[in-house]
């Protein structure tokens, strides 16, 4: 059932029309789908379980747990869950004049209008919205939590803008880190959300990690892919996938021009000790 709760919109007449919440509310796991369409004002979701799609314009993007994503005003979007791993989550809808100028001092922006995950749990701060008939101190306590709420994104997820050089690197390893098990993950996926030209991010990456930017989202994988390869379970074929390799074969050989060894002769040696875990040959 889903779940929600309108609060007054902005008024003038009680000096709050400066940034108001409209709409709130929580929705349990279905198949329900969105769109594709419009809304009025800005509408934050923010994933509890499960996953889903949500394609704003022509960018689609793969949402999951303690991910978020923002619904611009005016910008036609869809959004539906996974079929087999419905999401649930929360939302918030707010409008006013400083609401644009908050938004833009995080990281979402119409061409990229999500977020990766965030250790800290952001649930309890969307039960913000008073009722249809709240008072006006009601409704600036409503209007303070969502600024709460948004600091924090401001805070994990902050406008590239703000951001010196070495942040740059910084922004872009931290999106690699939220997202190299995307198979669909690109350079010019990073290069958006850094908002830098290429070339640029292409020289600073590379006289901060000795690496393109490319070669470093491999290398990440493959430590990953090590890390899970001695201390699960989990066959060669999962593994590969759950660091963005849907090609077994392509993966191995990926794997074994990093290594050396291919992933089930790496597993074996470091099970009988021949080889130390965690350390690769080159």
């Amino acid at each position: 059932m889903l779940r929600t709760n309108r609060a007054a919109a902005p008024s003038a007449r009680n000096g709050i029309d400066s940034l108001g919440c409209v709409l709130g509310g929580h929705k349990p796991p279905n198949l329900h789908k969105w769109g594709p369409g419009i809304r009025d004002v800005y509408a934050l979701h923010y994933i509890i379980r499960g996953k889903g799609t949500y394609q704003a314009k022509e960018h689609l993007f793969t949402i999951e747990a303690n991910e978020s994503f923002i619904i611009f005003p005016e910008t036609e979007v869809c959004y539906y869950p996974d079929p087999d791993d419905p999401w649930e989550y929360v939302w918030i809808e707010f409008k006013g004049d400083e609401a644009g100028s908050l938004v833009s001092l995080t990281s979402m922006r119409p061409d990229f209008p999500v977020t990766g995950k965030t250790t800290v749990d952001l649930f309890p701060l969307f039960s913000i919205i008073e009722n249809a008939n709240a008072k006006p101190f009601e409704r600036l306590r409503s209007t303070a939590k969502l600024r709460l709420l948004l600091s924090y994104y401001a805070e994990y997820f902050p406008s590239v803008a703000m951001l010196h050089s070495q942040d740059y690197v910084w922004a872009a390893k931290e999106y690699i880190a939220n997202n190299y098990w995307r198979e669909s993950l690109t350079v010019t996926d990073i290069v958006r959300f850094v908002s830098v030209e290429r070339s640029y991010l292409y020289r600073l990456f590379k006289e901060a990690t000795g690496m393109s930017v490319s070669a470093y989202v491999t290398a990440f994988r493959i430590e990953r892919a090590c890390e899970l390869l001695k201390r699960s379970e989990l066959s060669v074929k999962a593994v590969a996938y759950s660091v963005g390799y849907h090609d077994q074969l392509y993966f191995s050989k990926v794997f074994k021009k990093a290594t050396t060894f291919t992933p089930s002769e790496y597993k074996a040696l470091v099970a009988e000790g021949v080889l130390p875990a965690g350390e690769l040959t080159k």
